[in-house]
């Protein structure tokens, strides 16, 4: 990397020293790009699911539809605001908020950009940044589902306690899951700091392929592809998104911890859902796919990671994520509950702490810094885990006849009706029908006779 470059990257020490209105201008953007990102990223999902399903989506309310959520959302303002009679009032009227500060405090650490010049002051374009900034991130994201489970307990209903439970039973699930896969960033980067992060990924690589060495990004998500793709799938199950969406399965439990919400409550647990998702987007972006920086080959331009231009990669990135957070509800039946878990404690939990076992070895190794050989054993790791994932565990089972289905229900069962599904005659109809049959041939002949 250049001298020029390298200039650009914060470090902890240029925290701090910023005068009190630059670290306001701070808050306010991260706060209005998570109110932003979700009126957006709502139009986005539905005009995107809308393309998948072969119709137009959104596109009434002003250009294109982007003012569609704006519309929905000061209609849902001022719609009536029920408050269940079994319902704790202060606990129910706290809990979505819980949800929504969580999402939008981890936005704090992120960073948008490398240094920049803001009205002659030199600072970094991220809020604040800590040595144990990402433990924050994912403090975050535990605090998160207490949103959840408040909720569904205070409302006072069984199907949001239902999902309540759900919602605690997965965070604990997948939260185990992606704080393993954080850990070879921590020991890759030798940080835990979301700039420092960064700054470790800018180092490019060189690969030997067929005897010619080829450039190769530093990105965590090719370096670490285990990480990358089991950190991703625990994202997914973190945010209540679909496949995962058990916590809000309609067909089992209504609305889950929301069903008793109306008005303003509800809206702001849909928001809290929707920031999580563009704030785990960018977290992902910084820690495997080298945050504000550019990717190849914008980076032959010698100025892609100086200034603001950064931060158009980095708002590209998220966006991508978001695509991928989109197109996989748009894709991808509901997995059944038992099937989520087995995933997360039999498959992804085993993978990753064998995958931490082979990176430990390889950093015992002196060509440590050699990232090609880190590289080649974690590109097929990757791949294999993607087969493993997605390959068919067992053939499908011819379907059983009704009769076959029948003789093997289980003994005391109850009663099936009968197969060509004739059910017996009334009694009455039967006496009635018998009553008037000599009157119908009588009919039936005078008619013959005319």
């Amino acid at each position: 990397m250049s001298p020029s470059v390298l200039a650009q990257d914060p470090t902890l020490a240029d925290f701090g020293q910023d005068p009190w209105w630059l670290v306001l201008i701070k808050v306010v953007f991260a706060f209005v790009f998570a109110v932003l990102a979700t009126l957006l990223g709502v139009w986005f999902e539905r005009r995107v699911v809308g393309f998948m399903q072969v119709r137009p989506g959104p596109n009434q309310v002003g250009p294109l539809g982007l003012l569609q959520t704006l519309a929905d959302g000061l209609k849902m303002a001022f719609k009536e605001d029920i408050l269940p009679k079994a319902a704790d009032k202060v606990v129910y009227f706290f809990a979505p908020t819980i949800s929504v500060i969580c999402a939008v405090t981890a936005l704090s650490v992120v960073p948008f950009g490398p240094m920049v010049s803001i009205f002659g002051h030199q600072t970094p374009l991220q809020v604040t940044d800590v040595p144990v900034a990402v433990l924050l991130l994912l403090a975050c994201s535990s605090l998160g589902v207490y949103g959840s489970v408040l909720g569904g307990w205070a409302s006072g209903s069984t199907y949001p306690l239902l999902g309540g439970l759900r919602s605690s039973a997965q965070m604990i699930s997948y939260e185990v899951t992606m704080g393993l896969s954080i850990v070879t960033v921590f020991m890759t980067a030798g940080t835990m700091s979301t700039s420092g992060i960064v700054a470790a990924q800018g180092d490019a690589t060189r690969l030997t392929v067929f005897g010619t060495e080829i450039p190769a990004p530093g990105w965590y998500a090719i370096l670490l592809l285990p990480s990358f793709i089991i950190f991703f799938i625990a994202t997914v199950g973190e945010t209540n998104r679909a496949p995962f969406d058990l916590p809000e399965a309609e067909s089992e439990l209504v609305a889950g911890f929301m069903t008793e919400y109306s008005s303003l409550k509800f809206a702001l647990f849909m928001l809290s859902e929707y920031v999580a998702m563009v704030t785990m987007s960018a977290v992902t972006t910084t820690l495997f796919l080298g945050g504000w920086r550019a990717p190849w080959p914008i980076t032959l331009w010698e100025g892609a990671n100086s200034g603001w231009w950064p931060m158009l990669w980095f708002f590209g990135k998220v966006i991508t994520l978001v695509f991928v957070f989109v197109w996989l509800r748009g894709t991808l039946p509901r997995l059944r509950y038992d099937q989520f878990m087995r995933l997360g404690w039999k498959v992804l939990l085993p993978i990753n702490l064998v995958w931490i076992l082979v990176l430990s070895g390889l950093r015992s190794i002196e060509d440590w810094d050699t990232r090609g050989k880190v590289i080649a054993v974690g590109v097929p790791a990757g791949i294999l885990l993607l087969a493993t994932l997605f390959w068919p565990s067992r053939r499908p089972q011819p379907k059983p006849t009704p009769q076959e289905q029948v003789d093997n229900r289980p003994h005391g069962s109850f009663p099936l009706p009968p197969m060509d599904l004739q059910v017996p005659p009334s009694p009455r109809i039967t006496r009635v029908v018998a009553e008037r049959e000599p009157a119908n041939i009588v009919a039936g002949s005078d008619s013959r006779e005319v």
